[in-house]
């Protein structure tokens, strides 16, 4: 018994020695093992190169008719006629409505008569003053001031006549109607309105910073994205000359052609003043851009003992268009800039130039 325990503690021995001997042997070949291949990235670049570069102002601005005309009642009385339906194109002068004439008409012909009369007394009275002698200067002059203030009173119902027909001031389309026939009218009564679209206007804010860049008669740049984005070019036609102090901006108007008048009242614009010019600027793709807690990045290729580098570059960033950004420092010209596979490399990777200019 006490045999078969020995070679029991024996057995035990052996078995823990071997598994001693097999652990050093494997830390052995893990120290004495090559470093791992590190690994190449595959980077496409584009040489920095100086270019004019337009900086811009953005605002969001929204259109509004180049006139807009609410069309009241000038006389009181009932609506008997409409001549246009809503939507329809006017001309300035047109009739849009009628207000029962009858009472006015009926005091026309009346004061017709009178001024008539008045006008007959006075030439008699005339007659004989100035060539008879007959009767004093005063009746002459009593019938001669008579004969005035009936043509007046004529004239004046005549006018008031003429109102009763309610017409277009401008051309433009009959946007909204706000009576029918039967309606009651009272003089300011609101009976219609006429937009003018041709050309338009858009109005927007511009932040006070940019105070010294805008001018009255200076081109921009107008896009809508209700009309696919298109681009319209318009003119500066209105500078504000006072600051709201609730949003620190002051208005601006612009002129845009609307020929075919796509462009509707209450569309919002996007629209682009260039402010100035920069003749030998830095700019870059903005997808070449990274973003990082404290700004921008970008990522240059250099090359570095024989092989090529990817170097980070921090930059200050400036205004941008069309996914084209200024870079106003951080950058320089002839600087091999990573533009595809830049979201891979790290400071210090090694990079593989496979397409674009080198």
């Amino acid at each position: 018994m006490k045999r078969r325990s020995a070679w029991g503690v024996l057995a035990l021995v052996l078995a823990v020695g071997a598994c001693g001997g097999s652990a050093e042997a494997g830390a052995s070949d893990e120290a004495n093992a090559e470093p791992g291949f590190q690994r190449i990235i595959n980077v496409q670049v584009s040489p920095i190169q100086p270019t004019a570069f337009d900086e811009e102002i953005r605002l969001t601005g929204t259109v509004e008719a180049n006139r807009d005309v609410i069309i009241s009642a000038e006389e009181g009385g009932v609506i008997r006629e409409l001549f246009v339906e809503k939507g329809r194109r006017v001309q300035a002068g047109q009739p849009i409505a009628r207000i029962d004439d009858a009472v006015l008409a009926a005091q026309v012909e009346q004061a017709r008569a009178q001024a008539r009369l008045a006008e007959e007394t006075w030439q008699r009275r005339k007659r004989l003053y100035e060539e008879d002698k007959v009767g004093s200067e005063l009746a002459y002059l009593e019938s001669k001031y008579s004969a005035e203030q009936a043509t007046a009173s004529l004239r004046s119902l005549e006018e008031r006549l003429a109102r009763t027909t309610i017409k277009a001031p401008i051309a433009g389309i009959l946007e909204d109607r706000r009576v029918e026939v039967g309606t009651m009218v009272s003089p300011g009564t609101p009976v219609a309105r006429v937009l003018q679209l041709t050309p338009v206007k858009v109005a927007a804010g511009v932040p006070e910073r940019y105070t010294q860049d805008v001018r009255s008669g200076d081109s921009v740049s107008v896009r809508f994205a209700a009309l696919g984005g298109d681009s319209y070019t318009g003119t500066i036609s209105y500078v504000g000359s006072a600051v709201d102090p609730g949003n620190r901006t002051f208005p601006v108007e612009f002129t845009l052609p609307n020929r075919d008048e796509a462009i509707k009242p209450e569309m919002v614009a996007s629209v682009a003043i260039r402010s100035r010019r920069v003749e030998d600027a830095i700019v870059v793709p903005q997808q070449a851009l990274i973003r990082v807690e404290d700004g921008y990045v970008v990522f240059v290729a250099e090359d570095e003992g024989g092989q090529t580098i990817a170097r980070r570059r921090t930059v200050d960033v400036g205004a941008s268009q069309q996914n084209q950004v200024q870079i106003r420092s951080g950058l320089a010209a002839g600087e091999r800039l990573i533009v595809v596979g830049q979201q891979q490399v790290a400071e210090g990777d090694r990079i593989r130039i496979v397409d674009g200019d080198s």
